[in-house]
């Protein structure tokens, strides 16, 4: 039977070198691949890869993507310290996770999530 084993999903961005810095300073990324054209990156931390490619032209909306994590209240303070822009704290949640936001400087949404113990 197929098992699938890993997402890398691709986002839009409106400035490629400002958004790599961001994903490095920011959010404790690391750019592990980018095309010599300025348009593609890939950004990773730990098993997490997020493809980054220029829209200067502005033809796509931004996204939102989910990570899940462990230790959660230690990301969360990390990035803040780190000047990430958090739109939401910690928040628990009804079906049984607990998370926070953040957006990037294109507008994109990444949602940390850890499941809470009565929802794992």
């Amino acid at each position: 039977m197929p098992h699938l084993t890993r997402i890398a999903p691709e986002i839009p961005v409106s400035d490629l070198r400002e958004s790599i810095d961001y994903y490095e300073q920011k959010l404790g990324f690391q750019n592990v691949m980018e095309m010599p054209d300025g348009g593609y990156a890939i950004v990773e931390r730990d098993s997490v890869a997020i493809h980054l490619f220029l829209d200067d032209a502005k033809e796509h909306s931004p996204v939102g993507i989910h990570i899940f994590t462990q230790e959660l209240d230690g990301l969360c303070a990390e990035l803040q310290a780190r000047g990430a822009k958090l739109m939401q704290g910690i928040v628990t949640q009804p079906w049984g996770n607990r998370d926070f936001r953040a957006k990037d400087r294109s507008g994109n949404e990444l949602k940390f999530t850890e499941p809470t113990s009565e929802g794992a």
